[in-house]
């Protein structure tokens, strides 16, 4: 749509019908305009609708430029104290300003820092290790239980995870009884966090909340397994162990699940696809 003062989309706007007649157009005059033309504006200068529309735009534009000076490369450092007073309140996901993040342990994010949000941040990046398909091989699933558990509770984790890392659960899922992938196929298991929540936090404790939605089945060309959706809430307490968050207990119940869409579902070929193609996060809170 048009700015512009016209009051027509052309000059042809008063042009009656193609049926033979014409219309004659009465001359404009200087001052209010009455029957088929409407009095003449002065081109001479700009009119109040132009001028606020050109003062909006400069404003726009220092605002734009502010924001972008602002922030730097994002990794200053901010206040210990900068967990919001009020904590049953949701936040939005934007960054704090702290570095999320300062290295990895075979592939999983560690080293965050010792606030609320960063333990926030490691209960998401840990949930995502937990969910991954490393976990479905025996020596990769001891790697990732020694990188993000507690050093006490190691040990009683990793048995229950390979009591429940079965033969049988294993072929439930489409896998062979060994773990391994069938050949032409795509075993895919991803966890993707939604949000977070810290429940609770003090000193060298906290708990976090980490809704997530994920991925599992197996997609290739005459899977009985197709990939689905779930939605579960993992509950974790942490503690600060070696200057880094350490898992000390692991929960997960089903839900909030929300109502699914009427998007079709993609052919096993391109979810394939897109799991190889498209990489993960490290997520910060």
């Amino acid at each position: 749509m048009s700015l512009s003062d016209d009051g027509g989309y052309g000059g042809d706007s008063h042009r009656g019908p193609e049926t033979g007649q014409t219309r004659t157009r009465l001359p404009d005059n200087d001052g209010e305009g009455y029957g088929y033309g409407s009095a003449r504006r002065s081109r001479t200068g700009l009119t109040s609708r132009n001028l606020i529309t050109i003062v909006g735009v400069i404003v726009l534009l220092l605002a734009a430029i502010a924001f972008a000076n602002r922030g730097g490369s994002g990794n200053s450092e901010s206040p210990s104290n900068d967990s919001p007073k009020d904590t049953g309140a949701a936040r939005p996901t934007a960054p704090t300003g702290t570095k999320p993040v300062t290295g990895k342990n075979g592939g999983i994010a560690t080293g965050f820092p010792k606030t609320e949000q960063g333990a926030e941040s490691a209960g998401a990046n840990y949930a995502v290790a937990l969910g991954s398909t490393e976990m479905f091989n025996k020596d990769k699933r001891h790697k990732v239980i020694a990188t993000i558990m507690a050093p006490s509770s190691t040990a009683a984790f990793q048995n229950k995870l390979d009591e429940a890392y079965s033969p049988d659960f294993f072929k439930n899922v489409g896998l062979k009884a060994d773990g391994t992938t069938p050949p032409g196929l795509t075993f895919v298991s991803r966890t993707i966090p939604v949000g977070t929540k810290a429940t609770a936090s003090s000193g060298d404790k906290a708990t976090v909340e980490v809704w997530c939605t994920g991925l599992l089945g197996m997609a290739g060309q005459g899977s009985t397994k197709p990939v689905t959706t779930s939605w579960f809430t993992i509950t974790m307490q942490l503690t600060w162990t070696n200057n880094d968050w350490k898992v000390l207990t692991h929960s997960q119940k089903d839900g909030p699940a929300p109502v699914s869409g009427d998007v079709p579902a993609s052919g096993a070929k391109e979810i394939a696809g897109a799991v190889q193609g498209y990489g993960g996060f490290t997520y910060a809170r």
